[in-house]
């Protein structure tokens, strides 16, 4: 009888994987295979992306190499390596790095036959660049016990988060190495104009305690305390709250938030061009996203044949429709410079609280 149960379960395994297979052209599948091998680079969390190249590497017998490395730090290493890529793929984090990437010609075009789930054309690139694989909420993250303890409200808007009794609680993420800080710079120059949104940034680094190397880290912090308010994505303030913090609140401001795209793209020049473009097929497919809810990565799938993160379920608060039209066009032409502007604008307080590891 085991022998038997045995035989059933491997059989069905090939089904689901010949199922899977048969949802992209055999033979980029073929010319995939023969190239045996793919090198990702991820910036969602280490857990989901993981779990993504070991289901690739599961269904389609390609070898698969992966590096956990930040927007910023893979945007950076692409740009040295301009033509010559030591990756073949980009998977996970916010879509601002990837528009800055596609405008330096460090991304290949290509046009995948899954990308006609996408559930909005914002979802992707009109060129053919980088594809949406979540949404991710901006928002801010409160430990409400220290918030309590210290006799202070949580914040309700941006603007609220410039009020003196919020000096040295808050944490932001580094916009030389997170693309979520390149978001919240162009979230405010969109919401209130470039002069003005500048200045806002520059007044609210004086109630800033830590700017981290990676957009989720004030996130990480925020359940022990020490980090009082953090500004980030809510899906990774859902994470701390089913780890255990109940202590966490989470808040989209009230006077407007943007949102991120997570992306993956293929890098112009990279070695296993086939074997990329078929990740893009995978990427854009249940058989990938899906793997996040179990992963620990409770953003917003944006492709109509797959199913929300259960988590979610538990959080009717956030509701992706209360965010701005994000303008992904001005993002794409101006990060760079917005982010410079910001730098120039902080002056000598761009200081040691930038972190970089």
């Amino acid at each position: 009888m085991k022998k038997l149960l045995a035989l059933l379960l491997a059989a069905l395994m090939l089904l689901a994987c010949a199922s899977a297979l048969a949802e992209v052209d055999p033979e980029l599948v073929e010319a995939a295979q023969d190239e045996g091998e793919l090198v990702v680079y991820g910036s969602c969390e280490e857990p989901y992306l993981i779990a993504a190249c070991q289901k690739f590497e599961e269904l389609y017998g390609i070898k698969v190499d992966y590096q956990r490395l930040s927007t910023g730090e893979v945007q950076t290493k692409i740009t040295e390596e301009k033509g010559n890529p030591s990756a073949d793929v980009w998977f996970g984090g916010t879509n601002d790095p990837y528009n800055e990437a596609a405008k330096e010609g460090l991304l290949m075009a290509y046009e995948p036959a899954n990308a006609v789930h996408l559930l909005k054309p914002a979802y992707r690139d009109p060129d053919g660049y980088w594809f949406g694989i979540y949404q991710g909420i901006l928002g801010f993250m409160v430990n409400q016990e220290e918030l309590d303890r210290l006799g202070v409200e949580a914040p309700k808007t941006w603007d609220d988060l410039l009020k003196p009794e919020y000096q040295g609680l808050i944490w932001l993420s580094n916009p030389n190495t997170a693309g979520t800080a390149k978001l919240v710079i162009n979230t405010m120059v969109q919401m209130k104009g470039h002069d003005e949104g500048i200045q806002y940034l520059v007044d609210l680094d004086k109630n800033i305690a830590q700017y981290t190397k990676s957009g989720s880290g004030p996130s990480k912090n925020v359940g022990t305390g020490e980090c009082i308010i953090g500004i980030g994505f809510l899906h990774d303030g859902v994470y701390q709250i089913l780890q255990g913090y109940d202590n966490i609140g989470l808040i989209i401001p009230e006077d407007g938030t943007s949102y991120e795209i997570g992306s993956t793209a293929i890098f112009e020049g990279c070695e296993h061009p086939n074997a990329a473009k078929l990740w893009i097929e995978f990427a854009l497919s249940p058989d990938c996203v899906e793997l996040a809810d179990d992963a620990g990565s409770y953003q917003f799938l944006v492709i109509d044949d797959a199913q929300q993160p259960e988590a979610l379920q538990a959080f009717p608060e956030l509701d992706p429709s209360k965010t701005i039209d994000y303008d992904f066009a001005d993002a794409k032409e101006n990060t760079s410079k917005y982010v410079s502007d910001y730098f120039d604008a902080l002056g000598a307080a761009a200081d040691d609280r930038f972190k970089t590891e």
